[in-house]
């Protein structure tokens, strides 16, 4: 897969580990090359030591003398720092040369990081492995200087070392590559990097997406307290935050539910398996928690996001999570398009009409937009987008009902002459949006959806972000976070915005949200818990409720500290069955050969077989194969989500071993 690996080596612990996944990765392939160097800085040493000068004892102050200590102290500094260099570079070359992998070794002399990136922008590596930190680490070290400017003045993918056995010792880990993606092209090309991993490393593979329904909500409730009275009549903050919550939060839900269906798709296309998940909140401390929790092999992030300008060194959150998560990062450069982006962007032209429509779509969620529409539009054969299409590309992302309120209104406001982009146009839209929904009786049902963890009001036959059935639509249970009657006595209501709901806090939730700093942190946490209180129907916010919202972890445990089990124990039922009391297909055999072979193949066997179990069926053809592995892979999902580990989805004897 990687041609040649490039490693800086310092003799350190990271460097160390550096080193050995290295050999990891280029084990058993014929073709790979480790170049390791080490950067001495021998003339920097001579500038120090002619500084010195003036300072050393009489009997050494005469020209000659002086010229004589010159030449002996150039003599030992540099030959010295050759030698160490040597040695260090010795010692990946002993490790390659013992498994018989191609080595070169380089011994450069000038300032680290400068040489560095001299020595990447000159060569052809594929891949850049670099330890966090090096010899100059102390404990509140997160990321060393060489490796941050090496990082942000290099354009290879770069693997960052932050998981160290001899530091942090052995630990549980999940085993699993994970990507991140966010519809950027170094987050798609972060994928294919990842799925040629899983493939040589034999690992199984996830692909998390993140987007954050909170941010709208905190905003504009910060706004309270700096507009004026005149300022909010004009701005209609509360219609405006209407609109996003309603319509603009789960639009983003199912655009990045779309990126992970994508990126599926393109796993399929690459006969590789994965899981996928959709988390919701502020991406940098999601994703953080996410690898806190999960510890997974190896993180793979963008370089830079969806929203980042070309020239970007590194993006923001990828910049964070590079600091403070605690597996191996790699940052991913190499773009990649799936091919219905690409497909849509080179065959479908836009109307003048259409085009004038798009600019009118908030510059934030433009480029996501965009790439919802040319989606939509390529799947049902459009070859031209007109007004109309995009329309219809809308209500796949809009929830049910809005389209038809904003269409109601924008057919008025034309009668009555009036700019539908303008402040009263936007107030106009509020009064509709409530005529439409006026006369309803109250929803007492809450739901969500165990798939995506989107909420719904009301009685919901079909999940508009992830198209989840009824079937992972489950009511709220309420009943775990209900206030005592101690509680309930001690309270404090809150009137919210935008439409004046009252939310009641016990005093213990209180005293905890004012344990967050004070500010935009505190502010925020009250915003979100605030927001989940309304969506989710919560009368009253107690001290439960907020714990699970601000402090709700990806994985679920119970008590004991085990993991809930998987929906159907197909474990179980998989290695019970027996693979010849199957009719299997030679092309369904042929699907399994193409799963890469120890216990991700044997599993893939026995989820096949349970399915088919499960639906009664004895002739695997090459669409059962196919169907049983996706509803399998659904319920990998689900265990997941339920906190299930790697360890689950192992035979007996893997987890023993």
């Amino acid at each position: 897969m990687f041609k040649n690996i490039y490693i800086p080596v310092d003799n350190s612990d990271y460097s160390n580990a550096c080193v050995d996944l290295a050999l990891e990765f280029a084990k058993g392939s014929e073709e790979t090359t480790i170049t390791a160097s080490h950067v001495y800085a021998a003339k920097m040493h001579d500038v120090r030591f002619r500084q010195m000068e003036s300072g050393l004892p009489e009997e050494y102050q005469d020209e000659e003398e002086l010229e004589k200590q010159r030449n002996i102290h150039d003599q030992l500094i540099t030959k010295g720092m050759e030698v160490i260099s040597d040695s260090y570079l010795d010692v990946p070359k002993v490790k390659c040369k013992e498994l018989g992998i191609p080595f070169v070794g380089k011994s450069l002399e000038g300032r680290n990081w400068t040489e560095l990136v001299r020595d990447i922008k000159e060569s052809p590596y594929d891949l850049v492995m670099i330890g966090a930190l090096g010899l100059g680490a102390i404990k509140d070290s997160l990321i060393g200087t060489v490796a941050e400017r090496v990082i942000r003045r290099s354009t290879k993918d770069m693997l960052v070392v932050k998981y160290c056995p001899e530091i942090h010792g052995e630990r549980p880990s999940s085993g699993k590559i994970v990507v991140a993606v966010d519809g950027s092209g170094q987050s798609f090309g972060g994928l294919m990097t990842g799925i040629e991993m899983a493939k040589m490393l034999n690992r199984p593979l996830e692909i998390i997406s993140t987007f954050d329904p909170y941010f709208h909500y905190a905003m504009f409730n910060s706004l309270t307290g700096v507009l004026s009275r005149e300022a909010s009549k004009v701005f209609k903050f509360e219609q405006q935050e209407k609109l996003h919550e309603d319509i603009i939060d789960k639009g983003l839900a199912k655009i990045y539910q779309a990126h992970l269906e994508i990126s599926r798709k393109v796993c399929e296309e690459e006969d590789m398996e994965c899981t996928i998940r959709l988390l919701d909140g502020k991406v940098f401390e999601k994703v953080l928690q996410y690898a806190r929790e999960e510890n997974p092999y190896l993180l793979i992030l963008g370089r830079i996001g969806v929203h980042s300008a070309p020239d970007m060194d590194i993006g923001g959150n990828a910049e964070n999570l590079l600091r403070l998560v605690p597996c191996n990062v790699m940052l991913s450069s190499r773009v990649f398009k799936p091919p219905i982006d690409l497909q849509a962007e080179e065959s479908i032209e836009w109307t003048a009409e259409g085009k004038e429509r798009l600019k009118k779509i908030p510059g934030f969620v433009r480029p996501m937009a965009t790439s919802a529409i040319l989606r939509y539009a390529l799947e049902r054969g459009h070859s031209m987008i007109t007004s109309s299409v995009i329309t219809e590309a809308v209500q796949e992302i809009l929830p049910a009902g809005a389209m038809q309120a904003m269409s109601a209104i924008g057919a008025r406001m034309k009668e009555e002459g009036m700019d539908p982009n303008n402040p009263e146009g936007l107030g106009m839209l509020k009064e509709e949006m409530a005529e439409a929904h006026a006369g309803k009786p109250p929803e007492e049902i809450t739901l969500k959806c165990t798939s995506c963890n989107t909420f719904y009001k009301g009685d919901v036959v079909k999940c508009t972000v992830c198209n989840a059935g009824p079937e992972r639509l489950l009511p709220v249970n309420k009943e775990e976070y209900q206030a005592t009657e101690a509680e309930a006595q001690n309270s404090t209501t809150f009137t919210t915005l935008p439409d004046g709901v009252q939310v009641s806090w016990t005093q213990e939730a209180l005293d905890r949200l004012n344990s967050f700093p004070k500010g935009h942190l505190r502010r925020k946490a009250h915003a979100r818990v605030e927001k989940n209180a309304r969506v989710q129907k919560i009368e009253k916010v107690t001290l439960a409720f907020l714990d699970k919202i601000l402090n709700e972890k990806i994985k679920k445990d119970d008590s004991n500290g085990k993991s809930e089990g998987i929906p159907g124990d197909i474990l179980s039922i998989g290695e019970g069955l027996n693979a010849e009391d199957f009719n299997w297909s030679p092309e369904a055999l042929e699907r399994l050969e193409r799963v890469p072979k120890g216990f991700m193949r044997d599993n893939t066997q026995n989820r096949v077989m349970a399915w088919c179990s499960q639906n009664d069926i004895q002739d695997i053809s090459l669409e059962v194969c196919e169907e049983g592995i996706r509803e399998s892979v659904k319920m990998m999902e689900d265990a997941i989500k339920n906190g299930a580990g790697l360890e689950d989805f192992l035979p007996a004897k893997e987890v023993k071993a």
